[in-house]
């Protein structure tokens, strides 16, 4: 007689169980989406913004130039809306680049600055700040408001977005991950953050369109390429090297399905 009883009693505690750790998620995402609105009033990048300005104006590198002449693919010395259609086919390259990879390109061609001395330390930490970040804090700040238009038009454009789908869903390294493994489907978090699905076109334009970001977290103005790298820091893969051709063709395929989106950033991350 008392086996229903415990049996049914035990569902019971199971169910409640449940229903606690679904009302503390909950309440969490609420608390986080709190944070967010109560941070979103001001934000520092706005400061990289405007060091990106300065630093784009002055004669800099053994060549004691300045930026302006850098071609961002929409003209020499363009820079609004040039974001919002990168990565893109340069002729003069012959390839397909990312901001970042095209401002290493200025910054040996025009200013003569080496290429392994930009690539050796491109991000940010305590007490130091690379041009490099503040001159795409500066550019990418110039498409806020401009619709994304990525092109897949060139075919080596084609082929740069069709290998960045297989990277993305390339599963390697020692827990067996790939980028799909977080980001290919819905309902995934960690440590409480809702990660977007790039399967979705909402998630993939809204997660696209908020980087390069300022992370609150860090006290750091933090580009694109960085994000990649952390990912791949995070899956156990070998970080990869600083505006290489897998960041380049990830950055297109990422770039390309955020087409039609109102670029917003620099974002603002916790």
């Amino acid at each position: 007689m008392n086996a229903p009883i415990l049996k049914n009693g035990f569902f019971v505690f199971l169910f409640s169980i449940y229903c606690s750790v679904v009302l503390a998620e909950s309440n969490a995402s609420d608390e986080i989406a709190k944070y967010r609105e109560m941070i979103s009033d001001g934000n520092p990048a706005e400061f990289d913004e405007m060091r990106g300005e300065d630093l784009w104006k002055k004669p800099s590198g053994p060549n004691k130039v300045s930026m302006q002449k850098c071609d961002l693919g929409k003209g020499i010395g363009i820079v609004k809306g040039a974001y919002a259609e990168l990565p893109k086919y340069f002729p003069d390259t012959d390839r397909v680049q990312d901001l970042e990879s095209r401002l290493v390109f200025c910054m040996t061609t025009l200013q003569g600055i080496p290429e392994k001395e930009i690539i050796a330390k491109p991000f940010g930490g305590d007490n130091y700040k690379p041009d490099i970040e503040s001159y795409v804090a500066y550019v990418v700040g110039q498409s806020k408001g401009v619709k994304m238009n990525v092109s897949l038009t060139h075919p080596k454009e084609k082929e740069a977005y069709e290998i960045g789908k297989r990277i993305f869903t390339y599963r390697a390294g020692p827990y067996d991950f790939a980028c799909s493994t977080c980001h290919g489907q819905d309902n995934i978090r960690i440590r409480m953050q809702n990660l977007p699905n790039f399967n979705n076109l909402k998630d993939s334009q809204a997660a696209y369109i908020s980087w390069p970001a300022y992370r609150v977290s860090q006290g750091l103005f933090r580009s694109f390429q960085w994000r990649l790298n952390d990912c791949f820091r995070q899956q156990r893969f070998p970080e990869p090297q600083y505006a290489s051709e897998l960041t380049i063709d990830l950055a297109i395929f990422m770039a390309r399905n955020a087409n039609n989106a109102i670029y917003a950033g620099p974002g603002l991350k916790r």
